[in-house]
């Protein structure tokens, strides 16, 4: 996460993203730990792995479709998965992309996972680590013994005569993307798992090959499956260059996710307000190119510290969770933030252990989840979490502003400007403005009770006001929904009719 994007090249033909995601609302989920795998593998001797087919296979998958009723609980319409193939450790050093990781299980898990899925309307969206594989991948072992300069060998790429690793990491061999050979492969399992029921990609890593190599890519893929959206992370950069170039059709928007926990922390919204400043400008260049482009917004996920954690005064979580739920793009919530999960990030070898922790069968378990031990040795860090009292008031907090979200369908592709007549460092008004794509493209406010216009005409602004002082203050305006982060943390009950709540947020019209 330390990579910035190389300078995009020129576009090539532009593309319209499939217009469901402009009602995405993401749960992102690590399955190796989310479903209780074990750490690394324990079959990988010799020069073969995994054995015969159905050999080492644990159906972990399966737990996941105790949870697709609480994804649609949450509001949110999307899963996210981080990666499922088969791989020595943590996912992102793969041995076989056609291959369902062994520790979660085999592809009829993943056919119930897809039909669970289906049951319930929700999309699925499958994490591509194709910019690096593990040493042990055939591909890697084949260049390795040829060489640099030989057929096989410039498959992968090459720092001398060693093979490059990604970021410093020896295990993890960088491929070379604009290779014809490897990027048939690509193309050819991005379909096998979009022809299987996936409904798109994450493309891991998708800035370190740069926009150029994925272009190539993309344009075959789309050409078979049109519908199927492509999101690419990408760290810093200018996001809306990189998107066109490449053909993606949402990027990772850092920055934000940055200046939110930040801005939080140490009460300097002006930090944010500029934020969203360079996210308005990203809007626009997205909206120009036409082709329906959006960035993905987060608070946290799994390469990050634990928004709960991030922040030290637990009240701003309502901050936080408004600020995903409200802002354009499409939001992503990290499974477990929805629960105030807490775990810190440590750059160090396992340092990603905490922040990618078991959960138990059902929502349900939650909390006891939490009060669990960590079974040690090879097996996931159990969930923990910022206060387990609290654990269904963050949720309901969630819940509720994810509802006014779905009802206010424009705030997808809402242009966003803080007045900055009142900022201060402890308070903000966002103010969220529909644009004309919102009634053109179908996304009207919505027939609910909080939603404002009519079919065809444009909704009323909405104000996002975030107070992170320790005294309520007047509402500017008439208050559809309010969170006071004490009540949601220690049920001290809601903040006085009309007011913005101390350290909690209101949305006013």
């Amino acid at each position: 996460m330390t990579e910035t994007a190389p300078a995009a090249p020129a576009a090539p033909a532009p593309h319209a993203a499939p217009a469901w995601a402009r009602d995405a609302i993401c749960w992102q989920v690590y399955p190796l730990g989310f479903c209780g795998a074990p750490r690394h593998r324990e079959d990988l001797t010799g020069e073969t792995y995994g054995g015969a087919d159905g050999e080492n296979v644990v159906h972990r998958l399966r737990r996941l479709t105790g949870w697709l009723d609480h994804l649609v609980a949450l509001g949110a319409n999307v899963l996210l998965l981080n990666p499922i193939f088969d791989s020595v450790s943590h996912g992102y050093d793969t041995l076989e992309h056609r291959r369902i990781d062994p520790r979660l299980g085999d592809e009829t898990d993943f056919d119930a996972l897809v039909a669970g899925c289906r049951e319930r309307g929700i999309r699925l969206v499958l994490d591509g680590v194709f910019n690096h594989i593990s040493r042990l991948h055939p591909t890697a072992r084949r260049a390795i013994a040829a060489g640099p300069g030989t057929e096989e060998g410039d498959r992968i790429r090459w720092s001398g005569t060693s093979p490059y690793g990604f970021e410093g990491n020896d295990d993890l061999v960088e491929v070379d993307l604009s290779d014809p050979v490897i990027q048939d492969r690509v193309v050819e399992i991005m379909s096998r798992w979009l022809e299987r029921g996936a409904d798109g990609w994450r493309l891991d890593a998708m800035y370190a090959a740069g926009a150029e190599a994925w272009a190539s890519i993309l344009e075959r893929v789309r050409a078979a499956h049109p519908e199927a959206w492509i999101l690419g992370e990408v760290i810093h950069g200018e996001y809306p260059a990189f998107a066109a170039a490449s053909g993606a059709d949402s990027i990772t928007q850092y920055e934000l996710w940055k200046a939110i926990w930040s801005s939080l922390r140490d009460a300097n919204l002006f930090e944010l307000a500029h934020a969203l400043g360079r996210h308005q400008g990203f809007l626009e260049q997205f909206r120009e190119s036409g082709a329906g482009a959006l960035p993905l917004t987060f608070v946290g996920n799994h390469d990050t510290t634990r928004i709960a954690s991030q922040l030290e005064d637990g009240r701003d979580l309502a901050a936080a969770t408004a600020l995903l739920a409200l802002l354009p793009g499409v939001p992503a919530v990290y499974a477990g933030d929805e629960f105030g999960a807490a775990a810190v990030k440590e750059e160090r070898e396992g340092g990603d252990d905490a922040i990618r922790p078991w959960f138990p069968g059902s929502p349900d378990e939650v909390v006891a989840a939490h009060e669990a031990a960590d079974a040690g040795g090879e097996s996931p860090r159990s969930l923990q979490l910022l206060a387990p009292e609290a654990a269904g008031r963050i949720l309901e907090v969630h819940q509720r502003l994810l509802s006014l979200r779905r009802r206010e369908r424009w705030l997808t592709t809402a242009s966003v400007a803080v007045d900055e007549s009142t900022l201060t460092n402890t308070w903000a008004q966002i103010v969220l403005t529909p644009t004309a794509d919102a009634v053109e493209g179908g996304a009207e406010g919505g027939t609910g009770p909080a939603a404002d216009g009519a079919a065809g005409e444009r909704p009323s602004p909405l104000t996002l006001v975030l107070n992170l002082g320790d005294e309520a203050l007047p509402a500017p305006g008439e208050v559809l929904e309010a969170v006071s982060g004490a009540d949601m943390l220690d049920a001290v009950g809601p903040s006085a009719e009309g007011t913005v709540p101390a350290h909690g947020i209101a949305v006013v019209r």
